[in-house]
């Protein structure tokens, strides 16, 4: 994760993204000169150091994700079978209802809602603890009532489960 990526385009400022699938990426502005990168990779040369051992450190201890076509049909077929009795148990407490059920091989996010409440969990989800699993499909279906991260959507997930800051922290390796 050494070498840093720089993408130019039309913004004012410079900033550092750090990640275990993009690795490390400068984006600049397209007027940026080699001498501004420069100092500003020397100014958060510190940080950067940080980060890259937060990402490492989380990379060791996410499961290995596997690539075979079988390994995953079987990992879709245990979220088949996992995830809909989850949401028959956390959505009528939630008073809320997906639209649609899918699974995907998304590596970056376990969940998505769409803007018609359709739900969508990875099927690498399965390789998390259930009390994990449950986290995801409780976050998912909060965002059917708030399509974003605010203190009520938070407010909503803790009504059903107390400890969810736990839950996300494993899911998020730390």
């Amino acid at each position: 994760m050494n070498d840093i990526k720089i993408i130019y385009s039309a913004r004012k400022t410079l900033s550092l993204e750090v990640s275990a699938e993009k690795g490390i990426i400068l984006r600049a502005p397209r007027t940026a000169g080699k001498k501004e990168i420069e100092r500003f990779l020397a100014a958060h040369e510190q940080w950067l150091q940080r980060a890259v051992q937060r990402v490492e450190q989380r990379a060791h201890k996410r499961p290995h994700y596997p690539e075979s076509e079988e390994e995953i049909r079987a990992l879709k077929a245990l979220a088949a079978k996992k995830i809909p009795p989850r949401i028959a148990h956390y959505a009528p407490l939630l008073g809320v209802a997906p639209t649609k059920l899918g699974f995907t091989r998304a590596k970056t996010r376990f969940g998505s809602c769409s803007g018609k409440n359709a739900l969508n969990f990875s099927c690498y989800l399965m390789l998390y603890s259930d009390s994990a699993v449950d986290y995801v499909v409780v976050h998912e279906l909060c965002h059917i009532k708030y399509k974003n991260h605010s203190k009520q959507f938070y407010q909503m997930i803790e009504s059903v489960m107390p400890d969810y800051r736990l839950r996300e922290k494993e899911l998020k390796g730390i």
